[in-house]
């Protein structure tokens, strides 16, 4: 019998968010900075690419330095209308992802309203048990490992029965530290050692069951 749950990160792992909606949230959050403090548009830019290098996120420099409020800022940041037309994503997604035995859920630091559209849009939400967004994670994302230790603590679960699907080095790496077993998505052709199985894209997931277990 199939124990483990999966944990699958959102934005580029479930779809992929480079060509159309990054692009989108990188022009909202720097039309934030420059309508909030503001900057022109190069000042509000450069203090993002700042903040990103020195804190790993937009939003954690706006809050330490600025007193923003998350909730505020993701909000404005993800308002996507034309989300449906601007989703990319595996024809097969859904019938892959029924195809994986056991538990599901989504681990995002996007804002939860953000991530339950796309769930919903991608016609996926019903095969998951819970979108554990950075809300939850009291705004400590993905690579800190607070947020998968309130993830596992809100669903009863042992790092060592889960396995961590996502795109992110950085938090695939947190995740084998805690002793999770870790899937990459990338195009690469090679895998650091905290890595157990590299694929180039979801339908190839269901035939790794055997080096999951």
């Amino acid at each position: 019998m199939w124990g483990r749950a999966w944990i699958f990160d959102l934005d580029n792992t479930l779809h992929n968010a480079r060509p159309h909606i990054f692009p989108h949230i990188n022009r909202a959050m720097t039309a934030y900075l420059q309508a909030h403090l503001g900057l022109d548009e190069a000042a509000a830019g450069e203090l993002r690419r700042h903040y990103w290098t020195r804190y790993g996120a937009t939003l954690l420099g706006l809050m330490r330095h600025h007193d923003t409020d998350p909730r505020h800022f993701l909000w404005h940041t993800h308002q996507l209308p034309e989300l449906g037309r601007m989703l990319v994503h595996e024809p097969q997604l859904r019938a892959t992802l029924r195809r994986l035995p056991g538990r599901k859920l989504v681990f995002s630091n996007a804002p939860v309203h953000y991530s339950r559209a796309v769930l919903k849009a991608l016609a996926i939400a019903d095969l998951f048990d819970d979108v554990f967004t950075i809300e939850r994670t009291r705004y400590r994302p993905k690579p800190d490992s607070a947020g998968f230790t309130r993830l596992c603590r809100a669903h009863h679960l042992k790092p060592q029965r889960c396995i961590m699907v996502e795109d992110s080095l950085d938090n695939l790496r947190t995740a084998g530290r805690l002793g999770m077993k870790t899937v990459w998505v990338t195009g690469a052709a090679r895998a650091p050692g905290y890595v157990d199985v590299r694929i180039a894209n979801l339908t190839q997931l269901p035939r790794m069951l055997a080096y999951l277990q």
